[in-house]
């Protein structure tokens, strides 16, 4: 163990030394836009390119500051930052649209020497930008319908962390390691990048070309990508999980805020939050008084929590040549407007920048004295994780000695205020970056700045300056309505998916075992896919419609009391009817939802709809629910006696029947 900390401190030691588009237009394309009504509070433009085969490309735009980025000749203002392929097989349907990819358009394939230099074992700082994009469509940071992660991969790389493959293994995953723990955070960046715009987005009133169901299952499924099994939660089950994060998420924010806002104002330092347009503050800003350096120059400072050196009596400060501001305050050291009566003027003198998204302590992300201090903190992760997977093949499993060490590291170092090893960073750094580029309340050179301290702090070679990925941005999105057009590019991909759909939709939503095996035995190289036809694409566009009324009803269920008071009814019976109609393949959770709406409401349109699509279901839980509505004494006779008949119906079709059930089915006459 003493080896293993030897190498880590080393490690750290070493490296620390509106919607006015102006898209790419043709004779062949017709585009369609809408304009916010909120466009001055949020500068957003989004714009829709059809996509032959009954898809479209919408992509939202944003107006930046213009800090960072400088448009060419016949360029829009606005900078292309986020696509989402909606594939709405053609029709007006909107119970049948279907979001498949995500694109961040900052996100772009590494250059050759991007990755070379993320495969060096221990090398924590950033080489050249990637200037041009070629002309490749940019990578999807997302499949909306897939895991996102490649089971083979993972097991081929445990492989090899776990020594199984012997010396060679110990040998390769030294460089393998590396490069696939750069390019996870890289696309961990452009995640926490979509996210901060999505959340922008979502609070422009009026229409919206994304609908706010489409919204939530865009920024929950982001948002899941870090959670081991995210890409199996279903649907109906994101806005508990969207509700959740965002209460945790304030929580945390609100508590981390006040804790640095007073530990910073008792060392006699100004806070100031960085506000962002929607009003919420996810960083802050602790400065200095020029006029107090001298006078409190011996005075004792208490830097927990803030991780940073006294500002009493250093001389970089006293000889300051670095960005300041000028600003009035009243006697009560207030902000106040400079000709207000007896308003005192102020230098102030940036020390640190925060981030306030952790739950134990504020993250420092930029020291204006130290740009090797946060960098240092930056890589202590890096260096852990590298050292205890790609050199001593350690896992969380690997002994009790360790799990416990690395756990009571953890606790002491945020018991104590000591911002070290925090995934959360990642995600604070990639949200600064976009407020650079959209913030109007920082001056220009502060925000340059800033960003130029950010570079240097930026321990991933894969990842490039906040000027190359605007410019990358606007390259990529042309790259990517070209491939969207091509009959060869976007148009191939999105039949191969539907083909999968269909053949699901030919097993009625379950690949049989068989299949599975045969995937298994050859290592992903064999996948079952079955022959195109209308029959089964129309079979697909049912399931599609069937999955978006089952996850209207179960989130009724879950949410509603009195579903003709709490919830929209107009919704709910369009949903419950459509089960009634064509839901035999309807799950069992949908069954048991129904059976809880049953009991909740009084409304009798509603019930009789509801045991209509209960006989409806071909399902042993469908069956049941009929049964706890036939046998509940609670209820009037009038239901239990439509809850007979309809059991009678399930009895004479050999409908299946749950074992615990059964006699009370059979004494019906």
């Amino acid at each position: 163990m003493s080896i293993f900390l030897a190498l880590f401190l080393a490690s750290v030691y070493t490296s620390a030394q509106t919607l006015d588009v102006e898209p790419n237009q043709s004779e062949n394309s017709a585009v369609a836009t809408s304009e916010s009504e909120s466009a001055d509070r949020f500068p957003f433009k989004v714009e829709t390119v059809p996509i032959e085969g009954g898809a479209e490309l919408v992509t939202i735009f944003y107006k930046t500051n213009g800090t960072f980025d400088k448009p060419a000749g016949g360029e829009s203002e606005y900078v292309p930052l986020i696509s989402v392929l909606r594939d709405t097989l053609g029709d007006e349907i909107a119970e049948n649209d279907k979001l498949r990819y995500v694109w961040m358009l900052t996100y772009t394939s590494p250059s050759t020497a991007q990755k070379i230099m993320s495969a060096v074992p221990f090398n924590y700082r950033r080489g050249p930008s990637k200037s041009d994009p070629g002309k490749k469509p940019p990578p999807h940071v997302i499949d909306l319908n897939g895991s996102n992660g490649s089971v083979w991969n993972t097991i081929f790389w445990q492989i090899l962390r776990r020594g199984w493959a012997g010396p060679p293994g110990d040998k390769f995953k030294m460089v393998y390691g590396p490069w696939r723990q750069n390019a996870a955070e890289y696309k961990k960046t452009a995640i926490a990048e979509a996210l901060t715009i999505l959340s922008l987005y979502e609070q422009v009133e009026g229409e919206k070309i994304l609908t706010d169901r489409e919204l939530l299952d865009i920024q929950t499924r982001l948002a899941l990508t870090d959670k081991p099994f995210g890409g199996m939660m279903q649907r109906e089950n994101y806005r508990r999980a969207d509700e959740r994060g965002h209460v945790d998420s304030n929580a945390n924010r609100g508590q981390t805020r006040e804790l640095l806002r007073r530990f910073t104002e008792a060392q006699g330092l100004y806070f100031e939050p960085i506000e962002m347009l929607d009003g919420s503050a996810k960083h802050a800003i602790a400065w200095v008084f020029e006029e107090d350096l001298v006078a409190n120059k011996e005075r004792k400072f208490e830097g927990r929590f803030l991780n940073i050196k006294s500002p009493w009596g250093d001389r970089r400060l006293t000889n300051w040549k670095g960005y300041k501001e000028e600003r009035w305050f009243d006697a009560e050291s207030r902000e106040v407007e400079p000709d207000t009566p007896n308003a005192v003027k102020r230098t102030l003198i940036p020390l640190a920048i925060y981030g306030l998204d952790h739950q134990h302590v504020p993250i420092i992300l930029v020291d204006f004295r130290d740009t090797g201090n946060p960098k240092k903190r930056e890589m202590s992760k890096r260096a852990f994780d590298d050292i205890t997977g790609n050199v001593l093949s350690f896992t969380r499993g690997a002994g009790l000695a360790f799990t416990v060490g690395k756990f009571l590291y953890g606790f002491v170092t945020g018991r104590r205020g000591t911002d070290l090893n925090q995934a959360t960073r990642l995600r604070s750094y990639s949200q600064l970056k976009m407020i650079l580029a959209m913030d109007q309340s920082l001056d220009e050179e502060f925000r340059v700045d800033i960003a130029r301290q950010l570079e240097k702090v930026s321990i991933n070679p894969l990842e490039n300056d906040l000027q190359a990925e605007l410019k990358l941005a606007r390259a990529q999105y042309k790259n990517l309505v070209e491939y969207a057009k091509n009959p060869d590019g976007l148009r191939l991909k999105l039949d191969k998916e539907r083909v999968k759909e269909m053949t699901l939709a030919k097993h009625d939503g379950k690949v049989p075992f068989k299949y599975k095996i045969a995937e298994a035995m050859t290592f992903g190289l064999y996948k079952h896919r079955v022959k195109a036809t209308p029959e089964l694409m129309a079979k697909a566009d049912l399931r599609r419609q069937l999955d978006y009324h089952e996850r209207v009803i179960r989130e009724t269920a879950y949410y509603s009391v009195r579903p003709e008071i709490d919830s929209n009814v107009a919704v709910l019976m369009r949903s419950v009817n459509f089960v009634a109609q064509k839901g035999t393949l309807a799950g069992g959770k949908t069954a048991k939802a129904l059976g809880k709406i049953f009991a909740g409401t009084q409304q009798e349109d509603i019930r009789e709809q509801i045991l209509a699509a209960l006989f409806k279901i071909d399902s042993s839980s469908a069956t049941s629910e009929l049964t706890a509505i036939y046998s509940n004494q609670r209820f009037d006779q009038r239901w239990r006696d439509a809850a007979s008949e309809y059991l009678k119906r399930a009895r004479a079709e050999k409908r299946p029947t749950p074992k615990r059930d059964a006699a009370a089915v059979t004494a019906l006459q």
